[in-house]
């Protein structure tokens, strides 16, 4: 029987096409395993958001290649870069195609090679009509769109996702309750931009979330990110739904510069005031908000003030995680085509800015040392003891907890990227 392992890379939401792939194979009867050393084909389910994760694509197929591997590419890669792709892979398929993964490995097996790397526009596939491989776990990605509406001047992955498309709410709900039934007590709503979802279908983001959190069970929403420009457009209704206990208080809203004329020239369609305002509602209403924002620093036109004003940004706005990206060209964009900041430059406002939401982050979770707070058990903890996430998602490391279930823990330590606790009667 054929061996076949999946590698993935990037987002929330490639791991759930992984999954859809993974079932696929097995009910084409392959055999799947869980490493690439007892494999006989690799499909690698690949990332290009960024030119250094574009680089490490390049380089693991390579890799993988020359250890005698024969290797299936998926994911972004093949829309953003098909250029970066090694020509002696045995297949390439794009984010619309991963229907047609078995027949992939079908066709190498017989000497061929299949490449479909449709666009949004040529094909469209529903991936909550595809079936998942369920895996032992307490979270599980539930995709709610695909695409996004926004139109940013640096982005290459909407080259590969396309336009907006929402899947049907009962679809969507149908999957959280099959999860939720098979012990899964996390549910992650993935997407581009959760933001923008049902705007193509005539529903919106609270009205899900209302549905979903109307399901008689005990278990927690994990709200992907959503675009302010998108977020504002519902912003009642969505603080309302998240005021439910069910709904994670965790709110991951990317602002990606403090200066409106830089906001402007990435095509972002909001201001750094409309920002503001969705922080400050959302922290009227709901307490304890866990916010997560992206900045992109380097970006071209980012003068010393404009950066400067997003230093301010970050000091008035105090979010507990920020990930901060170094501005990088990336092919087909607009902005790779404008004059670009020199790298020395762009490296020491990156460094500036990691030191200052370190220290921001550090002194956030400090205050909850002291606190007893509901912990959601995921498992063993990469850095040891066991690992769960508190109300508004904050990793919490314990010293003890069986997975899935929810634990009172008291807070006794806290660093800049986790806590430490005790879940001890």
């Amino acid at each position: 029987m054929t061996r076949v392992h999946v590698e993935t890379y990037g987002c929330t939401r490639n791991r759930a096409d992984a999954e859809i792939m993974e079932a696929i194979l097995v009910r084409a009867g392959y055999s799947l395993v869980e490493t690439p050393e007892t494999a006989d084909y690799v499909v690698v389910n690949t990332c290009a958001v960024k030119d250094p994760t574009e680089k490490h694509m390049r380089e693991r197929i390579a890799e993988l290649i020359g250890s005698g591997k024969r290797v299936i590419v998926t994911g972004c890669l093949p829309h953003v870069s098909p250029e970066a792709i090694d020509p002696r892979v045995s297949g390439i398929l794009g984010v619309k195609s991963i229907d047609r993964i078995a027949e992939a490995i079908s066709v190498a097996e017989r000497g061929g090679k299949l490449v479909s790397v449709e666009g949004w526009r040529e094909r469209s596939i529903d991936k909550l009509e595809l079936p998942r491989l369920w895996k032992n776990g307490v979270a599980f990605v539930v995709p709610i769109s695909e695409g996004c509406l926004n139109g940013c001047t640096y982005c290459a992955t909407r080259f590969a996702r396309g336009v907006l498309k929402s899947y049907k709410p009962e679809l969507v709900v149908k999957w959280v309750k099959e999860a939720l039934a098979r012990g899964y007590r996390e549910i992650q709503l993935s997407s581009e931009d959760t933001g923008c979802y049902g705007f193509d279908i005539g529903t919106n983001l609270a009205r899900l979330l209302d549905e979903i959190t109307a399901i008689e069970s005990d278990f927690r929403i994990r709200v992907g990110m959503m675009n302010p420009n998108h977020a504002i457009k519902i912003l009642d209704e969505l603080v309302d739904a998240y005021r439910d206990p069910k709904v994670y208080r965790f709110l991951h809203l990317p602002v990606q510069s403090g200066d409106n004329d830089v906001l402007r020239r990435m095509g972002r369609m909001y201001t750094v005031e409309e920002f503001e305002e969705i922080v400050r509602r959302f922290r009227r209403k709901v307490r304890g908000l866990n916010l997560n924002t992206d900045i992109i620093v380097g970006f071209p036109g980012e003068t010393e003030e404009a950066f400067q004003n997003t230093v301010e940004l970050v000091k008035r706005v105090r979010p507990d995680k920020i990930n901060v990206s170094r501005y990088s060209p990336r092919p087909g964009t607009v902005a790779a085509r404008w004059k670009q900041l020199p790298g020395w430059k762009v490296k020491e406002r990156s460094r500036l800015l990691h030191r200052l939401r370190l220290q921001i982050a550090h002194e956030i979770n400090r205050s909850y040392v002291g606190r007893t707070v509901e912990v959601l058990v995921h498992g063993a903890g990469e850095k040891g003891g066991v690992e769960g996430r508190t109300f508004n998602y904050k990793e919490i490391i314990l010293d003890s907890g069986e997975p899935g279930e929810f634990v009172p823990a008291k807070v006794v330590k806290a660093t800049s990227t986790y806590l430490l606790g005790s879940a001890s009667p």
